[in-house]
């Protein structure tokens, strides 16, 4: 149970490393948080970028990346273990932020699918009420699978928890699919098309989106991976807690370069987050 009593810290501090696996997850959540949070500020802050559906994405992982900042703050600095049964664990509830972005990448990749290759349909149907509720959806979903687990016994909870695991497995499939794909439309369309601002938006929000797959799927795999092989096997990695799980800090580690992708993919969004956010944090710098 969360915060039932006393939760000791992660770490030891009987030996060097221990200070650094501390030290590191206070560095990872501040930077997370600042960073992310400033996306998130910014688009809210500005009205052209909140118009434009891509954004709209952004802003949905953006806050999960905030959130899961902020969870390192426990999961990191505390003795924690989350599974069936779990130690000071939070139910996945803290972990789930992840599986947010995972449905919202996923809709974003079939967003930027048919605003390329089907414009037409795209701006009458994919309006932004639709975006915003297939966010809410994402949110939706994968807490209310969380809270069906908390009602149902400790084996049928883990039985939930393989089956989304196996689920996971079929949309990172559908994710790889749609990452060369777009790949190739990039290549392809777009190279027929006239310059124009339409062009470069499109071209823009692709790379963001197919990098910000690449970097999710990278380091993200590994933990996926050695949860398929302890489930199937028996065998496989364990490790004490969630700070010293190397391949679980890799996967929260998209918190931070999803969105430094995004800055470094937009602009348009790098100039709001320095306008909104770090000019005024900063007012003696120009600029």
């Amino acid at each position: 149970m969360l915060l039932n009593s006393t939760v000791p810290l992660s770490v030891d501090f009987d030996r060097p490393e221990d200070f650094l696996v501390f030290i590191f997850h206070i560095l990872f959540a501040t930077a997370a948080v600042l960073v992310a949070g400033s996306v998130v500020i910014a688009i809210l802050s500005n009205r052209s970028l909140r118009g434009q559906n891509r954004f709209i994405f952004m802003l949905n992982t953006s806050i999960s990346d905030t959130l899961t900042g902020f969870s390192v703050y426990y999961l990191g600095l505390f003795d924690v273990q989350e599974g069936y049964p779990s130690r000071n664990g939070t139910f996945y509830i803290l972990p789930s932020f992840l599986g947010v972005n995972v449905l919202t990448f996923l809709f974003a990749q079939f967003d930027r699918y048919f605003a390329v290759c089907h414009p037409f349909f795209y701006n009458r149907y994919i309006t932004r009420p639709a975006v915003i509720s297939v966010c809410g959806f994402c949110w939706i979903y994968t807490y209310s699978i969380l809270t069906a687990q908390t009602l149902v016994p400790i084996s049928k909870a883990a039985q939930m928890n393989a089956f989304g695991v196996m689920t996971l497995q079929v949309i990172v499939l559908i994710k790889v699919i749609m990452t060369v794909k777009l790949y190739v439309i990039a290549r392809s369309q777009l190279v027929r098309e006239a310059p124009s601002a339409d062009r470069n938006s499109k071209k823009e929000s692709l790379r963001i989106i197919v990098f910000v797959v690449i970097c999710f799927l990278a380091l993200w795999s590994p933990s996926f991976v050695n949860i398929i092989v302890r489930q199937l096997t028996g065998k496989g990695l364990r490790f004490r807690n969630e700070a010293t799980n190397l391949f679980a800090t890799m996967a929260r580690m998209n918190a931070l370069v999803t969105p430094a992708v995004y800055l470094w993919g937009s602009p348009a969004l790098r100039g709001a987050v320095w306008r909104s956010v770090w000019r005024k944090v900063c007012p003696w710098r120009k600029g």
